[in-house]
């Protein structure tokens, strides 16, 4: 059973300064940690964006990837090989905070490189992973040409996580593009979507708002993306605009293209409300079209 939904305030944080240097890339996620912490009124839930630790790009991934060994049951952080599991969890004990640790490369112990979201509870523990799903392969004539599966390896399952206030379902990037992730996480009881990710300034402005929106009513959830900042001496150029969504698909916050936390309250009496006057969730026709959310092998 979902936990009961109950307002917290959700900061996202559209981290700058992204270099080749991973120890200085690390060490400024964590300033920013603390600093969206120290807010006069402090979040409950602090999420980073997508590859905050390397350059974006599927050559940077393996160079940058790190072993975490996350099985799902109780995790020894002291032992971690993982320089950014060790950050991640210490800042999260520190603030006393929920973390979603953006994304990092993963190399698993097959030796499989995954684009890995880490989650962390106030006490500094990890609580969850998400590998994203969906591997970013476009060619766009012209514009770009990406592709993901040259180092990557797509994860096999979806991912979502309990807090006091909220079940939190989890998604990357691309991941945003398949409808099912998300209907299987709302189904499944979340509340609330959050999706690290880094779409560039070609797909950007074209979907990254609707998709968000879209998720959220189809689903009548809250989501989330957060995003880099933009930086046009970077390989990769990401598109910024991290933002909250609510239910009824109002953007209820949104960064601009530069280094910034930004913070939204999220009341569950929207999602109760939008159920209510637009009672989706209860007018599915099952009958006519099967469930996602219970078709998986």
């Amino acid at each position: 059973m979902s936990p009961i939904f109950k307002p917290f305030r959700l900061a996202l944080i559209q981290l700058g300064s992204i270099t080749a240097n991973k120890t200085d890339n690390i060490k400024h996620a964590r300033e920013m940690v603390l600093r969206a912490a120290a807010d006069a009124k402090k979040p409950d839930l602090i999420v980073l964006p997508e590859c905050f630790n390397s350059p974006y790009g599927h050559v940077h991934f393996p160079v940058y990837a790190e072993k975490i060994g996350f099985t799902g049951t109780t995790y020894n952080v002291a032992e971690t090989q993982s320089e950014s599991v060790k950050m991640l969890s210490e800042v999260a004990k520190e603030t006393k905070t929920w973390l979603i640790g953006g994304t990092i490369p993963e190399r698993d112990v097959d030796d499989k490189v995954y684009n890995t979201c880490t989650v962390y509870n106030p006490d500094g523990q990890l609580v969850a992973i998400h590998r994203k799903v969906h591997l970013f392969d476009i060619d766009i004539p012209g514009k770009i040409k990406f592709k993901e599966s040259e180092t990557l390896t797509g994860g096999s399952a979806t991912n979502f996580f309990d807090t006091e206030f909220a079940r939190i379902g989890l998604g990357i990037c691309y991941d945003v593009r398949f409808p099912e992730l998300a209907m299987i996480a709302a189904r499944q009881g979340a509340q609330v979507l959050v999706y690290p990710g880094a779409f560039n300034t070609t797909t950007g402005p074209l979907h990254w708002e609707l998709l968000q929106r879209s998720r959220a009513v189809d689903n009548q959830v809250f989501m989330a993306m957060c995003s880099p900042a933009r930086d046009m001496t970077a390989g990769y150029h990401a598109w910024g605009h991290s933002m909250v969504v609510d239910p009824m698909a109002k953007v209820l916050v949104e960064a601009g293209e530069g280094e910034d936390i930004i913070f939204a309250d999220v009341d569950p009496e929207v999602m109760y409300s939008a159920r209510a006057g637009i009672p989706v969730t209860e007018q599915r026709r099952f009958d006519v079209y099967p469930d996602v959310s219970q078709s998986r092998v």
